[in-house]
């Protein structure tokens, strides 16, 4: 009953209202109308976007050009120490010469940097400007900070520029660029075959700089450059390199107190290098193997060794004194413990091992000083052999000739005997982060010897010179 009730009351409304509605004959042209004009919004919006697109592809592959004001986003870090810096140098009061240089940059090919720097482009000119300037004994150096561009993207990067003593801006060339990496110190060096190069070095204001030759290795067991450096103002050292090779690498450091911004070699050359076939060479290798103890190395491993040792330490083949302490092996490998002694002077140990078709490992470099070091044990720590080379605990220790036993001593806890071979060699067990000390005693049972377990080197390569820190030197 309620149903037929509602029926009765609803139906003439809905009649009604239905009535009431203006339905088109044929509602399909205003249906195709605004489907056409949907389809024309989404095609402009669709062709916008690409338009956009396209821009943003062309302004970030510098095929749209941007204003070098234009705001942008920085990427890579700039060595705030050196741009926060005064300008430096003699150069800096010269703003004429700024000026022409400012505006050549880029501009003619001498002094063009797009290239090495790949797609960046020079950004605000106005924004160029001197880090440091003066005249070397023969040349003109600056270093000029450039801000780039590459689309969306900035940085700015320090620009050497080289040229004769005097020579005005349009007479300067492109010497090289920084990184884009945080270092707060530039070095340049330029050595010629025909006439005679310089080395500037730029750090932090106020820093002081040095500039090694050839190195010495004292008979106490210290490492001494010859200063070839000079003062340029505050944080800044140039020096003159001779028209012929130099006997090795210069070496560098930058510090501030106890500070120490950087510390390595200049890089370039041509340096004195070591001839491995050379007629010294053949004398040296023929008296390292007098006496040896141990599995005899082969001719190749035993060339590549001592070649790598001078190398390392920067001492000529000729004067020079190579013995073999021990030879075996290591990850199944050749290795050994060889020493190095310029004339005069201290002795280096270096341990290897390694072969041809894996490569040659350093596992030790210790400067020792000339006195009683054929009564010293040695000892290096074993690391994995997994590139990563972690250390593992295991130490290889060699006696000296004369001895009966050795010891190891580490931190607090009483000395522990290590077990020798026939050749006098043996291992113990250090954790790798404790030190440890290791003693040789004669028959009588007085002691010969002592030396301490150095730590593990974590970069042979960047780590300077064999007894240039405490973890390659015995003397204090």
């Amino acid at each position: 009953m309620t149903e037929s009730f509602a029926s009765s009351t609803l139906s003439p409304a809905l009649r009604q209202a239905a009535h009431g509605v203006d339905v088109p004959a044929d509602p399909w042209p205003g249906f195709a109308r605004r489907e056409r004009r949907h389809q024309r919004t989404r095609l402009i919006r669709t062709a916008l976007a690409a338009a956009v697109g396209v821009a943003l592809v062309g302004v970030q592959t510098n095929v749209v050009p941007l204003p070098g004001w234009a705001p942008g986003i920085a990427v890579a870090a700039t060595p705030t120490a050196l741009l926060d810096a005064p300008p430096r140098g003699a150069l800096a009061g010269d703003q004429a010469w700024l000026d022409t240089l400012r505006a050549r940059i880029s501009a003619d090919p001498p002094l063009r940097i797009d290239a090495p720097l790949g797609a960046w482009k020079i950004g605000d000119r106005d924004r160029i400007r001197l880090v440091y300037g003066s005249d070397q004994p023969g040349h003109r150096v600056a270093l000029v900070a450039v801000p780039l561009r590459l689309g969306l993207l900035t940085r700015e990067a320090l620009v050497w520029y080289v040229g004769p003593a005097g020579a005005g801006a349009q007479q300067m060339r492109y010497g090289g660029h920084s990184e884009g990496d945080d270092d707060p110190v530039m070095t340049l060096m330029q050595a010629y075959p025909d006439r005679a190069g310089f080395a500037v070095v730029v750090g932090p204001a106020e820093s002081t700089v040095t500039i090694g030759g050839e190195p010495r290795y004292t008979p106490k067991g210290t490492l001494e450059y010859q200063d070839i450096a000079e003062a340029d103002g505050g944080g800044v050292g140039f020096a003159v390199l001779p028209r012929e090779p130099l006997p090795s690498e210069p070496v560098v450091r930058v510090s501030r107190g106890d500070q120490v911004f950087f510390q390595g070699g200049l890089g370039g050359g041509p340096y004195a290098a070591v001839d491995p076939s050379g007629p010294e060479m053949d004398a040296l290798l023929t008296a390292a193997r007098r006496p040896a103890r141990g599995t005899p190395l082969d001719d190749a491993d035993l060339r590549n060794y001592v070649q790598t040792a001078l190398l390392n330490s920067h001492v000529p083949a000729a004067g020079t004194t190579v013995r073999v302490r021990w030879s075996g092996s290591e990850h199944g490998q050749a290795a050994a413990l060889l020493t190095v002694q310029p004339a005069g002077g201290g002795v280096i140990a270096y341990a290897m091992h390694g072969d041809e078709r894996t490569g040659w490992w350093t596992d030790l470099r210790l400067l020792l000083p000339a006195e009683g070091v054929d009564q010293r044990p040695i000892g290096w720590r074993v690391r994995a052999d997994d590139g990563t080379r972690p250390p593992t605990g295991k130490v290889r220790v060699i006696a000296p000739p004369d001895a009966a036993r050795v010891t190891v001593t580490v931190g607090g806890a009483p000395p522990a005997t290590v077990t020798l071979d026939a050749s006098n060699a043996g291992t113990a067990q250090v954790p790798p982060d404790q030190p440890a000390t290791l003693t040789a005693y004669a028959r009588d049972g007085g002691v010969l010897g002592t030396t301490p377990l150095p730590p593990v080197e974590t970069d042979t390569d960047a780590g300077g010179l064999p007894g240039d820190s405490a973890a390659t030197r015995v003397t204090p």
